[in-house]
């Protein structure tokens, strides 16, 4: 099986809900929410995509990075690559549902521990999917990172204490979800949180907390303050509000801020190994992969997960090599140019 086998089958399989295209730019999709699109006119989507267009990386040939490492340890756990495959639930409406829930899940899951790292798992509006994450988790022995809708806090914290019932390596709230569709549709409301409900839910809690939808330095340092050990730089995909700006654009005044005093995660736009260094360079710590994760699994289930990720894997290392970075803690943004 190979990228090409993995996204013909994908695109039979996710007919009506993903074009599979060539190039994934939210061009096609626009608004199509429920489903893979990006919000009304889709230019956050866009806006991800095109701002890491912008970056071009500086090519060095004459130094020593002739073997280089793509290994990092993340929240105290060591992966193969900076790439951590993202949350994403609702394969039956956003996907097409050629899959089910449990069998996404776990395609992405073993996919992730075979290629050598870990897969963030979702919530919605029905109950089982949240649990068919935790499920997932578990059958790779707690290596997995169960992330929670912005629900009243009540439920935010019965959801946080079953993730602690199976280990995970750590517990989080996508932010970036307070507007979405899909949950108000099928009855259950999100909504922002305040500085005082994301510190309850963080106190309440040993497991490391992840708060994912950071688009702005004041939120960063919010979540400095309160306690939180990660933030991951996303607008949900472009998903939730249409034309904010793209996470390539903000990262690097977030990371000038708040780097080395909490873990920086990138979402959004990455479609490649090259996109990863990119946003290793713009200040990211590790970035979270969405869509090219889910045509993997719908195309190959956990071994197309696995050959996109070691595919994304392989381009990094390349450029490593071809900009001079022994590692990943070396990639800066001396590597790179707007």
């Amino acid at each position: 099986m190979d990228i090409q086998e993995i996204r013909k089958e994908a695109r039979k399989k996710m007919k009506g809900y993903c074009r599979v295209c060539p190039v994934c730019n939210g061009v096609a999709c626009a608004g199509e929410v429920p489903g893979m699109g990006g919000s009304i006119t889709a230019q956050s989507f866009k806006n991800n995509i095109n701002e890491l267009k912008q970056v071009n990386l500086r090519l060095r040939t004459i130094h020593n990075s002739k073997n280089p490492s793509t290994n990092i340890k993340i929240l105290g756990h060591k992966i193969s690559m900076p790439i951590i495959s993202a949350p994403v639930t609702g394969s039956s409406f956003n996907m097409g549902g050629a899959l089910s829930e449990e069998e996404y899940v776990i395609a992405v899951m073993k996919g992730s521990i075979d290629a050598g790292t870990i897969a963030m798992t979702g919530d919605t509006a029905d109950a089982s999917m949240y649990q068919d994450g935790l499920d997932g988790i578990r059958g790779v022995d707690g290596k997995g990172i169960p992330i929670i809708k912005p629900r009243e806090n009540k439920a935010i914290l019965e959801k946080i204490k079953m993730a602690e019932k199976i280990n995970s390596l750590a517990i989080g709230v996508d932010i970036d979800g307070a507007g979405l569709i899909t949950m108000a549709l099928k009855g259950q409301p999100v909504g922002p949180k305040t500085k005082k409900e994301l510190k309850e839910l963080i106190e309440s809690t040993e497991l490391p907390f992840i708060l994912k939808g950071i688009m702005t330095v004041e939120e960063a340092k919010i979540a400095v303050e309160i306690g939180a050990k990660a933030i991951v730089v996303s607008n949900h995909g472009g998903r939730v509000l249409d034309h904010v700006e793209g996470v390539a654009k903000v990262l690097p005044e977030i990371a000038k801020v708040v780097k080395g005093k909490i873990t920086i995660l990138a979402d959004g736009g990455i479609r490649s190994g090259i996109d990863v260094f990119k946003m290793i360079a713009l200040g990211a710590d590790a970035v979270l992969i969405g869509r090219p994760i889910i045509i993997g699994a719908y195309g190959g289930h956990e071994e197309g997960v696995k050959i996109t990720l070691e595919k994304m894997q392989k381009e990094l290392l390349q450029a490593m090599i071809l900009t001079g970075n022994n590692n990943i803690e070396s990639i800066d943004n001396n590597s790179i140019k707007y």
